[in-house]
């Protein structure tokens, strides 16, 4: 009898480590089929994309940038990016219409997705400290009653001139400053909002500390105005009159 009860023990263990084995193969292959599933919906989600519009390779957008001005020169692209690197606020290709007459805010970088809370229009502020000022330069904010003001965009060349009165001819203050913004204005002040939908776009112009000076004294004299230039245009500085005046701090 003890012999006997020895051996069913014996069988009864087996049979109990087959059952565990069993258990534990089950929950393996389930543990296998459950990361496969995982690995499958992350290899999906990572190459799921969505299309948005980025920067062109080897483009940047300027401040003062309108939409119509970077789709034009080809700075913008419409791009797959996995679902799960879209920003919130990227924009799709059929939304750009939403953005006419806005402008960039601030500088947009090749690769960059376009953010619609980085577009304005007039009375928004601008980026400053991203406007690409020449070395030694300041940015002076200006407006100009602008004849050829659909024209005029970042990188426009311009010369300023000068209408004291209707009886004095008008004189060429500056011949060349380079526009880096156009469309929005840095003011805050509740009188600039106000005045915002009243007034031209604001440019904001490359000057010297010399030429700011000289914008002002002008602007306190009397009317000031722009011409559009290439790199072609010549226009010769008055020696006389009050643009010389000006120059010459007189």
């Amino acid at each position: 009898m003890h012999m006997g009860s020895g051996r069913a023990l014996e069988v009864d263990r087996r049979r109990l480590l087959l059952v565990v084995a069993a258990v534990i193969a089950a929950l393996g292959v389930g543990l296998v089929f459950m990361f496969a599933r995982g690995a499958e919906s992350r290899a999906a989600e990572k190459y799921q994309t969505t299309d948005v519009v980025t920067v062109a390779a080897g483009k940047t957008v300027l401040p003062g940038e309108s939409i119509k001005s970077a789709l034009d020169t080809g700075k913008l692209a419409q791009t797959a990016v996995p679902k799960g690197q879209v920003l919130e606020n990227a924009l799709r290709q059929s939304q750009l219409g939403d953005l006419d007459g806005k402008v960039a805010l601030t500088t947009l970088y090749a690769g960059e997705q376009l953010l619609s809370t980085k577009f304005g229009g007039v009375g928004d502020p601008v980026d400053v400290a991203s406007l690409p000022l020449p070395t030694g330069m300041i940015a002076k904010p200006e407006s100009f009653d602008l004849p050829v003001g659909s024209f005029i965009e970042p990188g426009s060349q311009l010369a300023v001139f000068l209408t004291v009165n209707p009886a004095t001819p008008t004189c060429l203050l500056i011949d060349r400053v380079t526009v880096i913004s156009k469309g929005a204005q840095t003011e805050t002040t509740a009188d600039a909002a106000a005045d915002a939908a009243e007034q031209a776009p604001a440019l904001h112009l490359a000057v010297t500390q010399q030429q700011f000076e000289w914008l002002q004294d002008g602007r306190e004299r009397g009317e000031l105005s722009v011409a559009l230039l290439n790199a072609e245009s010549e226009v010769q500085l008055d020696k006389t009159g009050p643009c010389a005046t000006i120059r010459e701090g007189e």
